[in-house]
């Protein structure tokens, strides 16, 4: 029998190893037909099930190879485009249609069938592949446009291709200065509804929009116009739909059998049995293929927190301790290292990311120093706070001053990339501007003022598609964004300076360079809580110094010093009340000097103009 699998390769795979299963394993074309090879010790018998042979069970049969717990076949005269399952009889005698796991094309959904699939793009991203490393790098300006690709536009209501697609979000984040975007989950899934965080196909880009090779030609021409691609992975659970991995040979193969460990209560999914060498080979080979044949830049890694700890979102009772009575899940900590070792090993110009909404240290540490390895992590804690502060009354502000300051105590302590994330503006929580009291001045000013404050700080930067619009519903995975929007003068404001902002943020070395060392960043005043006004400074050796002064109320501050390190003319870089952005017109008329006059432990300080719920950027010239 003609085989892809080499004794290296079980060998490997059964030691949780062999991290390029997607060559091996699933369906692959070859001269003859097609060769399908499927992981299931403990089924009694399995056969392909399809459109060529009447979707009968028995009638296309593969054969277990040695002992590896894997089943293989070659079936002559089965082609590229064929649809397909497994007939699995399990352990327990009951014969299961399954999805291939290792499947790289599906069915439309609701149908649940694999398709064959044997890509034939030509890449023609080579210059930017040559580069990419260097601009996710940690000292490189990384500013991030995350979108749902099923509803950022629509025409007449219908869904864009994935070719479509990336020739108008090109467009559209190339005009904003976005440097990447990251696409919420476009692994096949099920219910839509999910926004693909519920997937049946690790290995499959999902048809809703297309082919696999409509896939590559989009992120290729994303590539092309000079914009990264990250995708969100999901490794913390899969749903339990009956064609997917749950009971796949009639045990619990893939999931822990004891729901205290297997069984989600949050999202009523199963969770992987990290500790089974086959499955960590089966989730690492699955993240490496997006980087290998969709050439995707960075893997978003989903729900991190939920995997670290054994009695996460569950009361007494029902989770089970380790040994010595502790709740950390060890074998998903020894996972999520290997995945980055791997990752890093086979891509060293990619990052991983982390969403980890917890405290625990060391999550972009390198493994071999306790950590977990990841490249960078979501700072969940400075979007939770900042909203907090700026949807309170500004009378009110100042009493809760250190949801502003406290940040600063942890910002070096990991790799941050700094999210106002989709998790913000669904289930209730309302869209950002309507988070914000006061009329539609106050509103506008202080959204402004977020951006600014958001971009300005040490770490990388990460938006949610219709932030530029400043929508005024929350998302809605349904309906496209209201693109109507931008043809108002306040709500384009927002995306001229989100514009501006990255344009600052990409060429000026101190606002950047420094995101994720300790001394990019240094407090001028982070104490006065009565005029609600903080001062920073960002710096990168051989730039130029950069000051900001954010003003959470909306009292003009006049007059107002602040120390500066350098004597200078200090020109007005940005300001978030100019008019052009829908502001008051409040400022400094374009720079101001320095007075030897001391403050705030410098020698030299200005004297400004703080606008009212405002951000003002200097750069001594």
């Amino acid at each position: 029998m003609s085989s892809l699998l080499t004794p290296e390769d079980l060998y490997l795979f059964n030691q949780g190893t062999h991290y390029r299963l997607h060559d091996k394993l699933g369906a692959h074309v070859t001269e003859r037909g097609t060769h399908f090879a499927v992981w299931a010790p403990n089924a009694q018998a399995i056969s392909v099930i399809g459109d060529w042979n009447g979707w009968q069970a028995g009638a296309s049969p593969l054969a277990p190879r040695a002992s590896s717990g894997i089943w293989e076949g070659e079936l002559p005269g089965v082609r590229h485009g064929e649809r397909y399952k497994y007939a699995i009889q399990g352990h327990d005698g009951v014969v299961r249609d399954k999805a291939d796991p290792f499947a790289t094309r599906a069915e439309h959904p609701p149908e649940t069938a694999s398709v064959v699939w044997q890509a034939r793009h030509t890449w023609r991203d080579e210059a930017w592949m040559a580069t990419r490393r260097a601009r996710i790098a940690h000292d490189a300006p990384v500013s991030i446009y995350e979108v749902h690709l099923g509803s950022w536009r629509r025409e007449h209501n219908e869904v864009l291709g994935y070719r479509e697609l990336g020739r108008q979000l090109g467009e559209h984040v190339r005009n904003l200065g976005f440097t990447h975007v990251e696409l919420m989950p476009v692994m096949e899934h099920p219910f839509y509804g999910s926004w693909g965080y519920q997937v049946t196909g690790y290995f499959a880009a999902t048809t809703r929009y297309g082919a696999p090779d409509d896939l590559m030609a989009m992120i290729d021409s994303l590539h092309q116009q000079g914009i990264g691609v990250i995708v969100d992975w999901v490794p913390a659970h899969f749903p339990t739909d009956a064609h997917g991995l749950g009971l796949f040979d009639g045990t619990h193969l893939f999931e822990h059998a004891d729901p205290r460990r297997g069984f989600h209560p949050d999202w009523t999914s199963f969770i992987f049995n990290y500790a089974r060498h086959e499955v960590r080979a089966f989730m690492i080979s699955s993240a490496v293929s997006w980087l290998d044949r969709f050439h995707v830049d960075g893997l978003r890694v989903d729900g991190v927190a939920s995997m670290l700890y054994r009695d996460y979102s569950r009361k007494d009772g029902e989770w089970v301790p380790n040994e010595d009575g502790s709740n950390h899940d060890r074998d998903a900590i020894s996972f999520l290292q290997q995945l980055n070792r791997a990752v890093y090993a086979a891509h060293p110009d990619v990052q991983t990311i982390a969403e980890e909404s917890t405290s625990w240290s060391g999550v972009t540490r390198p493994p071999e120093h306790g950590g977990l390895g990841f490249g960078y992590k979501w700072d969940l804690g400075w979007m939770h706070d900042t909203l907090t502060h700026c949807g309170r009354e500004p009378i009110h502000r100042q009493y809760h001053h250190e949801e502003l300051t406290f940040r600063a105590m942890y910002a070096s302590s990991e790799n941050y990339v700094m999210p106002l994330s989709h998790d913000e503006v669904v289930h209730g929580k309302r869209a950002l501007l309507e988070k914000i009291p006061g009329d539609d001045w106050q509103k506008f000013a202080t959204l402004r003022l977020i951006y600014g404050y958001q971009w300005m700080l040490p770490g990388k930067k990460l938006m949610f598609m219709g932030g530029e619009l400043a929508v005024r519903r929350e998302w809605n995975h349904d309906a496209a964004l209201d693109w109507s929007l931008g043809a108002g003068p306040l709500h384009a404001g927002i995306g001229r300076w989100l514009g501006d902002l990255n344009g600052a943020y990409r060429a000026h070395r101190a606002l950047h360079v420094g995101d994720c060392a300790p001394d990019g960043f240094r407090w001028i005043i982070a104490d006065d809580r009565e005029c609600g006004v903080l001062a920073f400074e960002r710096y990168a050796a051989g730039a130029p110094s950069i000051v900001v002064l954010v003003n959470f109320t909306p009292v003009v501050r006049e007059g107002y010093r602040v120390g500066v390190p350098v004597p200078a003319y200090w020109r007005e870089l940005l300001n978030s009340d100019a008019a052009i952005y829908g502001g008051g017109g409040a400022g400094n008329r374009g720079g101001v000097g320095s007075e030897p006059t001391p403050a705030h432990g410098h020698d030299q300080s200005l004297v400004v103009t703080v606008p009212p719920l405002a951000i003002v950027v200097f750069e001594a010239k």
